[in-house]
């Protein structure tokens, strides 16, 4: 008892901020999970709805929303940069560079009026914004979520339509920034969703095409980003469904995991892995 009182005695404030940031079982933990995710759907809202015609006092209001979350979103940054074990490991990780990647539009426009060098950039910045779906690969990262623990067949299954979602969005978004004003065909980043949906999918009706190079472009990337990235994450689940009747035990001697059930030595190697199984099976 007095050796677990000294244990939380000495854990630091950086310590505490850590854990709850990748805590899922606590109150605390779960409520930041939740808050998150929400205001992760929130801000993707916010880009969508943008993109729609709207009266002043709407623009006005989604404006105010998005620095609100931006903000919000910075001080997660600032936080998880603070409390890492090696905050130079957490800059670099791909997560984190995403979660500044998604708001740095917001403040880039914030900041141009007061640095006009920036106002020509300002176009390129905004195409960034499509990265905010990516933001919810970080609660794939383990099986561990607010409502409980999830399989790793169930993980994988999860990240493979996040993957889905990511490719459809993100290709949506970046079609939508190079054609709207300049395909009469694209309007609103649903009718940019549509083109996306209908030519990934190979119906291909014909009735939306890409008016500009760039355009094109991403189309290309957006074909063959589905051709790489959906198998690869789907081999990953017809993986795990074979090793499903196969035990998780590694061999001490060359490493081989996985062994069927009944094994009692390595297949690899020959080394007694000393298994155990129930006879009556």
């Amino acid at each position: 008892m007095d050796g677990h009182r000294g244990h939380r005695a000495t854990r630091t404030y950086r310590d505490t901020v850590r854990f709850y940031l990748i805590d899922h079982r606590t109150t605390v933990g779960k409520g930041l999970d939740v808050s998150l995710l929400g205001l992760n759907l929130l801000f993707i809202g916010l880009f969508v709805a943008d993109t729609y015609p709207l009266s002043a006092a709407q623009e006005a209001a989604l404006w105010t929303a998005e620095v609100v979350i931006a903000t919000v979103f910075f001080l997660e940054y600032l936080l998880r940069v603070y409390g890492a074990r090696s905050r130079v490991a957490e800059l670099t990780n791909p997560y984190t560079i995403v979660d500044l990647l998604s708001i740095l539009p917001t403040f880039a426009v914030l900041a141009g009026p007061a640095l006009p060098m920036w106002a020509a950039g300002l176009g390129a910045l905004r195409l960034l914004r499509v990265v905010r779906v990516l933001r919810f690969f970080r609660f794939t990262r383990d099986e561990e979520f607010f409502f409980g623990t999830v399989s790793l067949e169930t993980l994988r299954v999860m990240k493979l339509l996040m993957t889905v979602v990511a490719i459809f969005f993100v290709s949506a978004g970046l079609f939508y920034e190079f054609e709207h004003g300049v395909n009469d065909r694209v309007e609103t980043f649903g009718d940019a969703f549509y083109f996306t949906v209908v030519t990934l999918t190979t119906v291909g009706f014909g009735d939306i095409t890409p008016a500009t190079q760039a355009g094109r472009f991403v189309t290309i990337a957006a074909i063959l980003a589905g051709i790489i990235l959906i198998p690869w994450q789907a081999s990953k689940i017809v993986r795990e469904w074979t090793h499903r009747d196969k035990r998780n035990v590694t061999c001490p001697n060359c490493g081989l995991e996985y062994h069927d059930s009944d094994a009692s030595h390595c297949k690899a190697c020959g080394h007694v892995i000393y298994q155990e199984h129930d006879s009556r099976e």
